[in-house]
């Protein structure tokens, strides 16, 4: 008799990664940039997300260290997340939280227009960040980034993720669009908004979760510094019964989420 321990398999793989709630103030309430992934994307397909995705390899270049403002609130393997964080909002929404050297102010949305050539080649992997910072005279601004939340994907599902959340006021003017490669559809949107519309898009339960601590804050300014005062639990869920749980201490409550919920 086969011992199910010896073919049990063992969790998948864990890929680092990092998205960012770009987030701004609305007469409805907090407004957060979200994209709906395409259809045939393996990861999350369908669904609406905030713009992110896995680390790569130019995210963990030592030259981004001297191309960064902020970096020295970030160790080198949370400095990566961060720009990681960055670079893939801009590759999804065309919004870059970066400054011109030598300026306080970030780009607005003419200059972060014009540098939207670039989305494509970075997304492919064919341009080096720290070489687009370097060619366009730009600096990453991390000091623009709060961290939010750290979920790691529970140990059944296939594809497994350890996700950084940042939270960061949107740049006066970027107002952003998808790529139309990745994602297919992009909104403004508040956290009520984003769970009504069922029929046009799914919300996964960490990105409904995340969507839920922020509306916890009326501003932008509320939202951050919430989470600038607020310790991270890392969040990995885990079976229980028929629901999937969470810490009760993280922050989203003590929610029993079914397992028929669960997406790779």
């Amino acid at each position: 008799m086969t011992n199910p321990e010896q073919t049990a398999k063992p969790p998948a793989r864990i890929i680092p990664a990092a998205t960012i709630l770009l987030v701004r103030d609305s007469a409805e309430g907090i407004e957060v940039f979200m994209v709906k992934r395409h259809h045939q994307i393996d990861s999350f397909s369908g669904a609406l997300v905030f713009p992110g995705g896995k680390l790569a390899p130019g995210d963990s270049d030592p030259r981004l260290r001297a191309l960064t403002d902020g970096a020295d609130a970030y160790d080198d393997a949370e400095l990566a997340l961060a720009a990681c964080a960055i670079r893939e909002a801009f590759e999804e929404s065309g919004i870059l939280l970066a400054r011109k050297t030598g300026k306080s102010e970030l780009l607005n949305e003419a200059e972060a227009t014009a540098l939207s050539e670039f989305r494509d080649p970075l997304n492919k992997e064919t341009l080096p960040l720290a070489e687009f910072l370097e060619a366009n005279g730009l600096r990453l601004a991390c000091d623009s980034l709060v961290r939010f939340a750290r979920w790691i994907t529970p140990e059944m599902v296939p594809k497994r993720f350890d996700t950084w959340f940042f939270i960061a006021a949107a740049p006066e003017g970027q107002l952003g669009a998808h790529d139309g490669h990745e994602s297919v559809d992009s909104v403004w949107v508040t956290a009520a908004g984003a769970v009504a519309e069922k029929d046009r898009w799914t919300v996964i339960f960490p990105t409904r979760m995340n969507l839920q601590k922020m509306a916890q804050s009326k501003t932008v300014e509320a939202a951050i510094a919430a989470a600038a005062g607020s310790k991270i639990v890392t969040v990995q869920p885990w079976a229980e019964g028929s629901t999937l749980r969470i810490q009760p201490d993280a922050g989203y409550g003590d929610p029993h989420e079914p397992l028929t919920n669960i997406r790779p």
